[in-house]
Protein backbone atom coordinates (compact mmCIF):
# COMPACT_ATOMS: atom_id res chain seq x y z
CA UNK A 1 0.00 0.00 0.00
CA UNK A 2 2.85 2.40 0.80
CA UNK A 3 4.21 1.86 -2.69
CA UNK A 4 0.95 3.04 -4.28
CA UNK A 5 0.93 6.21 -2.17
CA UNK A 6 4.48 7.01 -3.23
CA UNK A 7 3.67 6.21 -6.86
CA UNK A 8 0.66 8.54 -6.78
CA UNK A 9 2.76 11.29 -5.20
CA UNK A 10 5.47 10.72 -7.83
CA UNK A 11 3.01 11.03 -10.71
CA UNK A 12 1.44 14.18 -9.26
CA UNK A 13 4.83 15.78 -8.62
CA UNK A 14 6.08 14.83 -12.09
CA UNK A 15 3.03 16.43 -13.72
CA UNK A 16 3.56 19.58 -11.62
CA UNK A 17 7.25 19.66 -12.59
CA UNK A 18 6.39 19.31 -16.29
CA UNK A 19 3.80 22.10 -16.02
CA UNK A 20 6.33 24.31 -14.23
CA UNK A 21 8.88 23.57 -16.95
CA UNK A 22 6.42 24.40 -19.72
CA UNK A 23 4.50 27.36 -18.34
CA UNK A 24 6.00 28.88 -15.19
CA UNK A 25 8.40 31.80 -15.00
CA UNK A 26 10.31 33.69 -12.35
CA UNK A 27 10.15 32.52 -8.74
CA UNK A 28 8.00 29.43 -9.45
CA UNK A 29 10.26 28.11 -12.18
CA UNK A 30 13.53 29.11 -10.53
CA UNK A 31 12.86 27.97 -6.98
CA UNK A 32 9.62 26.03 -6.45
CA UNK A 33 10.55 23.58 -9.20
CA UNK A 34 13.86 22.88 -7.45
CA UNK A 35 12.15 22.42 -4.08
CA UNK A 36 9.76 19.92 -5.64
CA UNK A 37 12.38 18.01 -7.64
CA UNK A 38 14.12 16.66 -4.52
CA UNK A 39 10.73 15.63 -3.12
CA UNK A 40 10.00 13.93 -6.45
CA UNK A 41 13.31 12.04 -6.27
CA UNK A 42 12.40 10.91 -2.76
CA UNK A 43 8.96 9.63 -3.80
CA UNK A 44 10.42 7.82 -6.82
CA UNK A 45 13.00 6.07 -4.61
CA UNK A 46 10.31 5.10 -2.11
CA UNK A 47 8.08 3.80 -4.93
CA UNK A 48 10.89 1.50 -6.01
CA UNK A 49 11.88 0.43 -2.49
CA UNK A 50 9.39 1.64 0.13
CA UNK A 51 11.10 0.03 3.13
CA UNK A 52 14.69 1.07 2.42
CA UNK A 53 16.65 2.55 4.06
CA UNK A 54 15.43 1.66 7.54
CA UNK A 55 16.32 5.01 9.11
CA UNK A 56 13.78 7.57 7.88
CA UNK A 57 16.25 10.45 7.51
CA UNK A 58 18.95 8.70 5.43
CA UNK A 59 17.30 8.81 1.99
CA UNK A 60 16.45 12.55 2.05
CA UNK A 61 20.01 13.36 3.09
CA UNK A 62 21.42 11.15 0.30
CA UNK A 63 19.14 12.92 -2.18
CA UNK A 64 20.39 16.29 -0.93
CA UNK A 65 24.00 15.20 -1.42
CA UNK A 66 23.11 13.97 -4.93
CA UNK A 67 21.37 17.27 -5.79
CA UNK A 68 24.32 19.28 -4.51
CA UNK A 69 26.63 17.06 -6.55
CA UNK A 70 24.67 17.71 -9.73
CA UNK A 71 24.67 21.45 -8.99
CA UNK A 72 28.44 21.48 -8.52
CA UNK A 73 28.82 19.53 -11.78
CA UNK A 74 26.99 22.47 -13.38
CA UNK A 75 29.55 24.83 -11.85
CA UNK A 76 32.27 22.72 -13.44
CA UNK A 77 30.50 22.88 -16.84
CA UNK A 78 29.69 19.17 -17.01
CA UNK A 79 27.47 19.28 -20.11
CA UNK A 80 29.83 21.49 -22.09
CA UNK A 81 32.97 19.59 -21.11
CA UNK A 82 31.39 16.26 -22.08
CA UNK A 83 29.92 17.73 -25.26
CA UNK A 84 26.31 16.91 -24.31
CA UNK A 85 24.13 18.57 -26.93
CA UNK A 86 20.80 16.79 -26.34
CA UNK A 87 18.40 19.56 -25.25
CA UNK A 88 16.33 17.40 -22.89
CA UNK A 89 19.44 15.98 -21.20
CA UNK A 90 20.87 19.49 -20.80
CA UNK A 91 17.60 20.60 -19.16
CA UNK A 92 17.54 17.59 -16.82
CA UNK A 93 21.20 17.95 -15.79
CA UNK A 94 21.22 21.73 -15.95
CA UNK A 95 23.90 24.01 -17.29
CA UNK A 96 24.15 26.86 -14.80
CA UNK A 97 25.26 26.81 -11.18
CA UNK A 98 23.15 28.74 -8.69
CA UNK A 99 23.42 29.12 -4.94
CA UNK A 100 19.64 29.65 -5.02
CA UNK A 101 19.29 26.10 -6.34
CA UNK A 102 21.28 24.77 -3.40
CA UNK A 103 18.96 26.64 -1.03
CA UNK A 104 15.90 25.30 -2.87
CA UNK A 105 17.16 21.73 -2.67
CA UNK A 106 17.78 22.20 1.04
CA UNK A 107 14.25 23.55 1.56
CA UNK A 108 12.82 20.57 -0.34
CA UNK A 109 14.74 18.14 1.83
CA UNK A 110 13.69 20.00 4.99
CA UNK A 111 10.05 19.70 3.89
CA UNK A 112 10.59 16.00 3.26
CA UNK A 113 12.32 15.48 6.62
CA UNK A 114 9.61 17.45 8.42
CA UNK A 115 6.88 15.40 6.77
CA UNK A 116 8.67 12.16 7.60
CA UNK A 117 9.25 13.24 11.20
CA UNK A 118 5.56 14.11 11.53
CA UNK A 119 4.49 10.77 10.02
CA UNK A 120 7.02 8.88 12.15
CA UNK A 121 5.66 10.55 15.29
CA UNK A 122 2.06 9.78 14.27
CA UNK A 123 2.91 6.10 13.72
CA UNK A 124 4.68 5.86 17.07
CA UNK A 125 1.71 7.47 18.87
CA UNK A 126 -0.71 5.01 17.26
CA UNK A 127 1.44 2.08 18.42
CA UNK A 128 1.40 3.32 22.04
Amino acid sequence: MKRLHYLAASVILLVIEILIGLYAHGFIRNYVGDVLVVILLFTICKTISPDKPKRWYVLPLCILIFAYGVEFLQLWGFCDKLGIENRLLRIIIGTGFSVGDLVSYSVGVLVTLGTLQFCHREINEEDS
